[in-house]
C-alpha cells in the first residue's frame, strides 16, 4: 500500500504546449512523489539517456528512469526509420507494463505526445494506456502536440506556451543542465 493515503484516486496529467518546462514539471513532480515515498517510473521516448535529468535520476531512490531512443538520433529533418518505430513500440509496452504492473505510483511518460505526432506511437494506443490506469496510479504525458483526445481523456491539462525565448530570439541553442 502506498504511504500516501490521498493516492487512492489516481489521477491522467498531461504537460503540453510549445513553451520550455513540460519534462522539467514532471521531474519536480518525480522528485516530490519520491521524497513522499511513492515508487516513480520515468519513461523518456526519443531520449537516448545523454541528460542532466537522467544522470539525476538514476541515483534517486525510488525512481527507476529509462530511456527509449533508437540510437538514430532526433527525428528533425528526417523520416521515422524502422528502428525508431520498434523503440517506441518497446517503451510503451514498457510504460504499460509499469502502469499495470502494481511496482509504481506514479508513471510519466515523457515525450510520448512527441513520439505520436512523429508518427511513432498511435493515438488509440496512448488513449489505451489511459484508460488501462489502475485506480491508485497517476499517470503523466509530456511533449508538445498532444491530441484533442488526449487532452479530454486528461484530469489536469497544463499548455507551456512560449512568449519569449532565447531560442527563438538570440539563437542560442540548448545547454547541458539547463535544457537538457
Amino acid at each position: 500500500m502506498s504511504p500516501c493515503a490521498d493516492m487512492r484516486v489516481g489521477q491522467f496529467q498531461v504537460y503540453t504546449g510549445d513553451g520550455k518546462g513540460k519534462t522539467t514539471a514532471a521531474l519536480g513532480l518525480a522528485l516530490r512523489a519520491a521524497g513522499a515515498g511513492l515508487r516513480v517510473y520515468f519513461g523518456q521516448f526519443m531520449k537516448d539517456g545523454a541528460s542532466g535529468e537522467y544522470e539525476s535520476l538514476r541515483h534517486v531512490p525510488g525512481i527507476t528512469i529509462e530511456p527509449f531512443d533508437s540510437g538514430k538520433g532526433l527525428l528533425l529533418g528526417r523520416e521515422a526509420e524502422k528502428a525508431d518505430l520498434a523503440c517506441a513500440k518497446a517503451g510503451l509496452e514498457k510504460v504499460q507494463k509499469a502502469l499495470t504492473g502494481g511496482g509504481y505510483d506514479l508513471v510519466i511518460a515523457d515525450e510520448i505526445n512527441c513520439a505520436l505526432m512523429c508518427g511513432l506511437l498511435d493515438e488509440a494506443d496512448l488513449l489505451g494506456l489511459a484508460d488501462a490506469r489502475p485506480e491508485g496510479v497517476e499517470l503523466v504525458f509530456t511533449g508538445r502536440g498532444a491530441t484533442a483526445a488526449i487532452l479530454e481523456a486528461a484530469d489536469l491539462v497544463t499548455e507551456m506556451r512560449a512568449v519569449k525565448h532565447y531560442y527563438r530570439d538570440k539563437g542560442l541553442p540548448a545547454r547541458a543542465g539547463i535544457e537538457y
